[in-house]
């Protein structure tokens, strides 16, 4: 699959990806909502014979707004562009979000973008999305401008959950913040998973017999500090239970900084460097300080056999959750 990350003055389009059905939306996190629209747009392409592209924007535009507040992103641009490969789409593009873009027109974005960059034939976007210089942009203007500009528009209403509750990224990073990894799992159709490079740590526990894998997360990652079951997956595709802590390691260090340290079961050998993902199945504990060592090895023990007997259960809550983590 094809990423561009340039805008169109710098970037032609390839003629094979034009007049394709374009997907519009931030989409972070990918969950059943997007899902929705997603799956629309990608029905849309294979009934016409068409490709199938998603149309987002980088960095997050509450991000740029707000620098000194970042989103805690679901699924930051690589994951979130593996995902949407997974789910079948021909291209993804990450379209540069800045002041100057925030203050096009929404005329301007409908015939510079949609019209000669993409030669969209349809977009699909969901029934609330707004574009163009202060949100002026809303679905009745971008029905008008599809019948002027020859494309037409699908908009996708919320999709709720089996509470009639809309699911949505907020929702979701809120059950994050809480450690309910479970019921996130749940909205957003798959586990919840980082992506991030195996870092050197203190080695603490290649000392304790329970050597982990270290990432450093992103700095606005809300993720609830705690003891999670988890499953590894490497660059090339292989994948390991483990059990994981995320936090600021308060037994050995005052001051350390978040980090996600997965002890990866049955496993020997070296992940240095290497790009590894991890995908979050239970929470089994919150992070708590022991007396000593000795307690902290113990309390390990327990928290392995509790995270084997929970993998050994687990199914896929469908054809993305398969692909992802299992």
């Amino acid at each position: 699959m094809t990423v561009f990350h340039r805008n169109e003055k710098k970037n032609p389009l390839p003629e094979k990806l034009k007049g394709g059905v374009i997907a519009i939306g931030n989409f972070d996190g990918v969950h059943r909502g997007h899902q929705t629209v997603l799956t629309r747009a990608l029905e849309l392409s294979q009934s016409r014979g068409v490709p199938a592209l998603v149309l987002t924007f980088e960095p997050h535009p509450r991000s740029v707004f707000n620098p000194d507040k970042p989103v805690f992103r679901l699924t930051p641009a690589p994951l979130r562009a593996s995902l949407l490969e997974a789910m079948g789409f021909h291209s993804v593009i990450e379209y540069p979000f800045d002041r100057e873009f925030s203050g096009r027109s929404a005329e301007d974005f409908v015939r510079s973008i949609l019209v000669e960059w993409l030669g969209a034939t349809e977009v699909v976007t969901g029934f609330d999305f707004h574009f163009g210089k202060g949100r002026e942009g809303g679905p009745a203007f971008l029905m008008d401008a599809g019948q002027r500009n020859g494309f037409g528009v699908t908009l996708v209403d919320a999709f709720r959950d089996e509470g009639a509750e809309v699911v949505s990224s907020s929702r979701i990073r809120r059950l994050l913040s809480e450690g309910n990894v479970a019921e996130a799992a749940g909205l957003l159709g798959y586990r919840f998973t980082v992506e991030a490079e195996v870092i050197k740590g203190q080695q603490l526990g290649r000392t304790l017999g329970y050597p982990t894998a270290n990432m450093a997360l992103a700095p606005e990652v809300e993720l609830k500090p705690g003891i999670y079951a988890v499953r590894l997956r490497r660059t090339d595709g292989r994948l390991y239970d483990g059990v994981a802590s995320f936090g600021y390691r308060p037994t050995v260090t005052e001051n350390g900084a978040a980090l996600l340290e997965t002890y990866v079961f049955d496993f020997e050998g070296n992940l240095y460097g290497e790009n590894c993902r991890v995908s979050f199945f239970g929470h089994l504990r919150d992070e708590l300080k022991f007396a000593g060592l000795e307690p902290l090895v113990a309390q390990i023990r327990k928290d392995e056999e509790e995270a084997r007997g929970l993998l050994s259960g687990v199914r896929p809550l469908g054809e993305l959750d398969a692909k992802i983590a299992f």
